[in-house]
């Protein structure tokens, strides 16, 4: 008998691992979430899930990607400088290997409407709950539910925001004074090979993103979605706002960190 185990993590569905696949629940999005992972599988790319099997009504078959996964607070090893190098590195090789997918991508269809300029497929919630880690290093990206056409530093700002992280103190999924919340952040943005352009509007972008990412909570609530329901009902838009307000009031330190 193949064994089953529901995966734990940071998303709002359940995913239950069947041997070395995974089935996942589908929404009207997921055709062009298939044809972003099938791009990346065409490329080569080998950190992302390959598509199993599609022909179930409301559910998918994906590649298993073995390794760990951090929830929050992040694990020893999510919150390692090794993990944080990793995760922007294999952010940029992702970027990178949907660059030419994403001039000709359909703007309609994703979950998440497209972010003009589009430069890349954005992955949407690159965070530690949705990479894979081998020991200390970032080696595989799962859950692209909330992918869509945008530019580079819209998915790079949220992303820093999630592994550096750029927290308030008062939030306790996050950790180090901003000093060392704005080293990191010159870390995770040297890795990335993130231009001195790209840099001076990381903040304003971050705060953005931030305020965006609320927004889109409210609206799926709204429509019916119950797990963002619940994320509102815990009061998870009241600590991004505060995050926001945060970056935004240490603007100077993180800024000082990207432009030394």
């Amino acid at each position: 008998m193949v064994e089953r185990e529901i995966l734990t993590g940071g998303g709002v569905n359940e995913v239950v691992r069947i041997g070395d696949t995974v089935r996942r629940p589908t929404g009207p999005w997921s055709v062009r979430v298939h044809e972003l992972l099938r791009h990346l599988a065409a490329q080569g790319f080998p950190a992302a899930p390959r598509v199993r099997d599609t022909s179930e009504p409301g559910f998918e078959i994906l590649d298993f990607l073995p390794g760990e996964v951090s929830n929050y607070p992040p694990t020893p090893a999510a919150a390692s400088v090794e993990a944080l190098e990793s995760a922007a590195a294999l952010l940029r090789a992702y970027h990178d290997a949907t660059a030419e997918y994403a001039r000709r991508a359909p703007r309609d269809g994703w979950q998440v409407p497209a972010t003009e300029p589009v430069e890349v497929i954005c992955h949407g919630d690159y965070a530690p709950h949705n990479c894979v880690l081998d020991g200390n290093r970032v080696v595989g990206i799962i859950d692209f539910d909330h992918a869509q056409p945008g530019p580079r530093i819209w998915d790079v700002a949220y992303a820093a925001y999630r592994w550096v992280p750029m927290t308030a103190p008062e939030n306790t999924d996050g950790f180090g004074t901003t000093e060392e919340q704005a080293a990191r952040l010159r870390t995770f943005c040297d890795r990335y090979g993130l231009d001195d352009s790209a840099r001076s509007d990381l903040v304003d972008v971050t705060v953005a993103r931030l305020h965006a990412l609320v927004d889109f909570m409210h609206a799926q609530a709204a429509a019916g979605n119950t797990a963002f329901a619940g994320h509102l009902a815990d009061g998870h838009h009241i600590q991004y706002l505060n995050d926001a307000e945060y970056v935004r009031s240490n603007r100077l330190v993180f800024e000082r960190a990207l432009h030394p």
